[in-house]
C-alpha cells in the first residue's frame, strides 16, 4: 500500500497528461504509449510483508496506437500469481507493437536488418482484442 501512495499518484497524473496532450494534437491514434514491468511481484507477503519478483505475472498496459481500448484482456487466477487465462508472452508484446508500426504482412527486410527484428515481428500472435 505504501509503494502504491507514493508510485501511483505520479504516475497517474503523467499518463493522463500525456494521453490528454495527445488528443489535443490530434496523435492519439499516432503514438503507441506502452507501460509494463519486467517482473510482476509475489502473490503473498514474506515475513517482512514484502513482495518480491514474480516472473509468471506483470502489469501491461497500451494507450492510443489505434488500438482498442477501455477492456481487459487476460485473467489471473485468484491471488493473482498465475494466468488463469492464455498468458501474453513477450513474444506476443513484440509482435504487437510491430504490428502497429507496421503492415508486418507486407514487410521485406532489407539484408542489414537484424533478424531478429523479423523474429519479433512473426513468433508472437499479436494481442487480438486490441486490433478492430
Amino acid at each position: 500500500p505504501e509503494g502504491m501512495g507514493v508510485f501511483g499518484p505520479p504516475l497517474d497524473h503523467a499518463v493522463s497528461a500525456f494521453l490528454d496532450d495527445l488528443r489535443a494534437r490530434g496523435l492519439e491514434d499516432k503514438i503507441l504509449l506502452v507501460i509494463t514491468g519486467e517482473f510482476g511481484r509475489t502473490p503473498g507477503l514474506d515475513k517482512n510483508l514484502g513482495r518480491h519478483h514474480w516472473p509468471r505475472i506483470c502489469p501491461l498496459v497500451f494507450a492510443g496506437g489505434g488500438l482498442r481500448h477501455g477492456q481487459v484482456v487476460g485473467e489471473s487466477d485468484r491471488r493473482g500469481g498465475e494466468p488463469a487465462t492464455e498468458p501474453v508472452t513477450i513474444a506476443d508484446l513484440h509482435a504487437t507493437i510491430l504490428n502497429v508500426l507496421f503492415d508486418v504482412g507486407r514487410m521485406r527486410a532489407d539484408a542489414g536488418v537484424p533478424g531478429r527484428v523479423m523474429d519479433r515481428a512473426t513468433k508472437g500472435t499479436p494481442i487480438r482484442e486490441l486490433f478492430g
